[in-house]
Formats: C-alpha cells, structure tokens, sequence
C-alpha cells in the first residue's frame, strides 16, 4: 500500500487500517490549516482502492478501517458504496469504518444514503466544527454555518452513525476569547455528539491566520486563557451523553469526561489548575505538536 503526502487520522483511529481513498481536503480553505496547502484534491479510482485492499487483506485481522484523506464522504454514493461492500467482502471481522466528514458532504448525502453507508460499516463521522459563532466561521472560511453545521451533525446521529465534532480553542485570539467559546458552547449543545473533542490552534507558517498575526491583527490567547476558553465551552455545553476530550498533542491540559455526569468535577479541575497559573501543570511547548 502507497501513502501520498501527509495522511491525518484522528487520535482514536490509532490502530486502524488507514486507506487513503482520496487525496487532499475537498474544501481546503480554512485559513488556519496547513495540511493539503498546495495540492489538488483528488478521489483515487475505484480499482486502485480495490487493489490495496487485496494487497493488506491477508496480513489482518483489522477490526477498524478509517478511509483517508481529508473528507473522504465527499466521495459519490455509489462510489463509496462499492468501497465499503469491498471491504466486507475482504475483510472478514471488520467492525467498523470511520470518516472523517465536513458539513458540505454530509449535507449531500440524503437521510437514507447515510444509512445504507451505516449498513455497510460506516460506524463513525468525524465533523470539524470549529467554532459555533457565525461570523468566525465566515472568517476563517469554513465553509458552513451555524445551522449546517447542526443539521449536519443530527443528520449523521439520524442515520444512526456515531458523530465525533471537533472545536478548536483560541480561534477567536484574545479579543474574542469569551464568544467564541460560548458560542461554541452553545452549537456543540445543539449538535449533542456522541464524542466531542476540544483541539488548541497552532498557528502555522503558510497559512492565511500567521500572516494575519503577523501583521498584529490576530493574537492568540495565553494557555490559561485557553483554559479559560475550554471551561466557558463546558459551562455553556449541554448534552445527553457526550464523551468530551481536550487530550489530543497540541492541547496544554488532558481533559476526559463523561458529560453530564463529569460536568461539574471537570470544570472544578479545570478552575483549579487556573488558579495556580504554574506552568509546570502543562503540557510544555515542546510536547505539543500538531
């Protein structure tokens, strides 16, 4: 099997099958990511996909797959169809295909489509959300609205997918800290996602966000101020049953919870460490990546 570029997986696809269907982000526009800069988007065809499938089949079993790169359900319904059947087919005992997915090509596929990928293997979508307040959405060139964004997200719980969102602390810089995270707050409550998972901005050479705080128009928020924006986006977070993470490399702070039920002892946590302002109780600089 033959990787192209730089391939993104999320955290909890550690130890899946990573097949790379398509090439880059469909979108690929969002002016604080790096990774596809520079390069087409692509879907590979059908054939070759089926080929690397033959070529890892025998050294399994793989109880998860997750189909790369960027927006992977962008792919045609039939298309992803055929793929999906292919791995069943190949892959005996597989438990579960993941994907990641934007609003855009979520909101393509129809209520019965995504449920005949649910029965095909499709178990999980992942959905970059960012942020809930509209106008940072607009600036950083999401792609997607507040109401998309939440007609996306219940759509998938709708067909009975398992919906992963991911926000990003400090993508409102310091001046607007305070409503990007209630905001935030606000659309991961009316999403309600099975898994929610709180990443912190790395500005990266390259992209549109350095240069804007290069020229001083973006400053991005201390740690503790991030962790003050992490606790905002709990306070302001209602959900049915949500397991809500900030553990991921690039975040100061490892946070899991079980919400509601962890609600109140994880914001104590998070308000304790605060209060301290010792930067030893964070993750140093040189342990963060992206």
């Amino acid at each position: 099997m033959e990787y192209e570029g730089i391939v993104i997986r999320p955290p909890s696809e550690a130890e899946s099958l990573i097949l790379q269907t398509t090439l880059g982000c469909s979108h690929n526009r969002c002016t604080f990511c790096p990774t596809y800069k520079g390069r087409r988007f692509r879907i590979k065809e059908l054939e070759a996909i089926k080929k690397e499938i033959d070529e890892v089949a025998p050294f399994g079993p793989f109880r998860k797959v997750f189909l790369a790169d960027g927006d992977a359900l962008i792919i045609p319904q039939e298309k992803l169809t055929a793929i999906l059947e292919y791995l069943q087919k190949k892959i005996p005992g597989l438990r579960r295909v993941g994907i990641y997915g934007n609003a855009k090509s979520i909101l393509r596929k129809s209520p019965d489509e995504l449920k005949a990928l649910k029965s095909l293997g499709l178990g999980i979508i992942y959905l970059g959300v960012e942020t809930g307040e509209e106008a940072l959405l607009e600036k950083i060139r999401k792609g997607a609205t507040y109401g998309q964004m939440v007609e996306a997200g219940k759509r998938v719980k709708e067909a009975g997918i398992t919906l992963s969102a991911t926000v990003l602390l400090g993508l409102g810089g310091v001046e607007g800290s305070y409503r990007h995270a209630v905001a935030t707050g606000n659309i991961l409550s009316d999403i309600d996602p099975n898994f929610a998972s709180a990443l912190t901005l790395m500005v990266v050479p390259g992209t549109p966000l350095y240069e804007e705080m290069q020229a001083g128009l973006f400053q991005l928020p201390s740690p503790f101020q991030l962790l003050e924006e992490l606790g905002t986006i709990l306070a302001h977070s209602n959900f049915s049953r949500c397991y809500f993470t900030s553990n991921h490399a690039s975040n100061y702070l490892p946070i899991k919870a079980r919400l509601p039920k962890d609600k109140e002892s994880t914001l104590r946590f998070i308000q304790k460490v605060i209060a301290t302002q010792d930067p030893s109780l964070l993750r140093p600089e040189f342990l963060r990546g992206l």
